[in-house]
Order: C-alpha cells, then structure tokens, then sequence
C-alpha cells in the first residue's frame, strides 16, 4: 500500500469527523425529531466510515481490474463519440444551468411534482435512456422527491398542476 492512500484515507476520515462533530453543534428544530444536524452527521458518518477503509487499503486489489476496464471502456467511449459529435456538440455543457433556470422559472406556476417530472425526463433522456425508462424515472422520482420533503422535511412545495394527496 502506497502511504499516499492512508493519507488521504486519514484526511477522509478527519474531516468526517469535523462534519460529525459540526453536526452536533447545530440547535435542534423546535417540534421537530429531525433537525439540521442530521444531515452533516450522516456525512460524516459516511466520511468517516470511507476514510478508515481507504487507510487500510480495503479495496486495492480490486485496482488493476478496473484499470483494465476503464481503458477498454474508454476505447469504446472514443469510437461512439467520433461518430456522434455533431454541430452544437460543444454546447452540451449549457444543459444543466439552463435546466436549473427552467426549474427556478417553471416552479411556481407548474408546481413542484410536475417540474422535477420534466427536469427528471430531459436530463435522462440527455443521459441517454430511452424513451420508456425517461418516463418511469421521470413519474416516480418526483412524487417520492415531493413526498421526502412534505412529510419527512415538511418543507411545503407548490402543488401547482398535479397537487399530490399528501
């Protein structure tokens, strides 16, 4: 094992624990079970967990396979995307913020479940679905989005066009 990986291991894991222990600063919501520091717990949980397996090395073996298929993968991604880059190819970079400012203008009067079913659809289909697996993302992701933040967060969206039942 290289001392590089334990160290970023190490690294990894110290600032899990600063997130964890952020976490734990953070006031409580009032009425509420779940507050905000719940979230930079998990993370630093997660972060901690992450950073002692890499400082040990868990997984290192498993390296040189990888490398072999992400090389073979990577031949492949080269021929596909020679023969698919086509005029406005370049342009693919301004998806994502122009999404997000479709997401910000379309919220209030489309409602938040039928946005993110939109946002859900164009991004898979960008992603390279097809066109049945874009619409079942697209029809289950938002009500379970809108259903985490209504009833676990209780963070009110706009029902706009598709009120949900909950």
């Amino acid at each position: 094992m290289q001392q590089s990986h334990r160290i970023v291991g190490l690294i990894t894991a110290a600032i899990g624990a600063a997130a964890f222990y952020g976490g734990t600063q953070l006031p409580p919501s009032p009425g509420q079970n779940i507050g905000p520091s719940l979230f930079p717990m998990v993370i630093g949980t997660g972060l901690m967990f992450c950073g002692v397996l890499i400082a040990l090395g868990v997984g290192r073996s498993y390296e040189a396979e990888v490398k072999a298929e992400m090389a073979a993968l990577e031949e492949t991604f080269a021929e596909q995307e020679a023969g698919t880059q086509g005029r406005f190819h370049g342009y693919r970079a301004f998806i994502p913020p122009a999404l997000m400012i479709f997401f910000a203008a379309a919220l209030e009067p489309l409602g938040f479940v039928a946005t993110a079913a939109l946002v859900a659809l164009a991004l898979s289909r960008l992603l390279g679905a097809t066109w049945w697996v874009a619409a079942a993302t697209a029809l289950i992701s938002a009500p379970l989005i809108h259903l985490a933040f209504f009833k676990l967060l209780r963070v009110p969206l706009p029902a706009g066009l598709v009120p949900m039942p909950w």
